[in-house]
């Protein structure tokens, strides 16, 4: 019998739960350096914009659409967070609450433009976590096919709304837990939890739909 898409979820928390470890650690760690940088240690606030600024430049490039707008908006988040670290909960997670700077201020963005956009999959970078996904020693027609279906994927995501192409992003590739994703985007839990059931049913029709299996 196939799982609904409650175990589905279920179970995918339930792994994700089990890998908290490197999570709480890195936790402690942004905490560490949070403390140091409200001592006057300035190295220490480098080291946290080192950490996560490739991946708060993706998150805001799969938004707003355009590079030299998602360095912009990457500087003007970590500015944002230097300014505003004096009043950041040592009991929220730093990542949570960084991305949750970005997401606002890129939504701005979009929101002056009144348009919504993401970068196709095809134009990430070439050391992007998506780009190494054709596996380089594989025979060249099973690279030939990771390539189709990534292309296929591309195509499918590229359909879906704005806020679920966000919540995929943030679940799948970030890792977050519906809990950070709750905290980054403002919003409940349950609503984090159907919003990324609904996602990821249609992201897998449109990949269907795409490659014929659906007929």
């Amino acid at each position: 019998m196939a799982a609904s898409a409650e175990e589905l979820q279920d179970a995918d928390e339930a792994e994700r739960a089990d890998g908290a470890g490197p999570a709480t650690s890195a936790g402690s760690d942004d905490r560490a350096l949070v403390a140091r940088t409200l001592a006057g240690d300035a190295p220490a606030f480098a080291a946290l914009v080192r950490r996560y600024q490739e991946r708060v430049f993706r998150f805001v490039l799969r938004l707003c659409g355009t590079r030299d707008e998602a360095l912009d908006l990457t500087q003007e988040t970590f500015m944002k967070a230097h300014q505003a670290l004096p009043g950041w909960r040592p009991e929220a997670q730093f990542r949570t609450w960084l991305f949750s700077i970005a997401h606002n201020a890129t939504l701005d963005v979009l929101r002056r433009r009144q348009l919504v956009v993401f970068v196709p999959l095809a134009e990430d970078s070439p050391d992007g976590p998506l780009a190494r996904l054709p596996d380089p020693g594989a025979p060249p027609d099973e690279r030939c096919g990771d390539r189709q279906r990534i292309a296929l994927l591309d195509r499918a995501l590229r359909e879906l709304p704005a806020e679920q192409r966000e919540i995929l992003w943030l679940r799948e590739l970030e890792d977050m837990s519906y809990g950070e994703i709750a905290a980054t985007l403002g919003i409940a839990e349950g609503t984090v939890k159907s919003r990324l059931a609904r996602a990821r049913v249609a992201a897998l029709a449109g990949y269907r739909r795409h490659t014929g299996e659906d007929r």
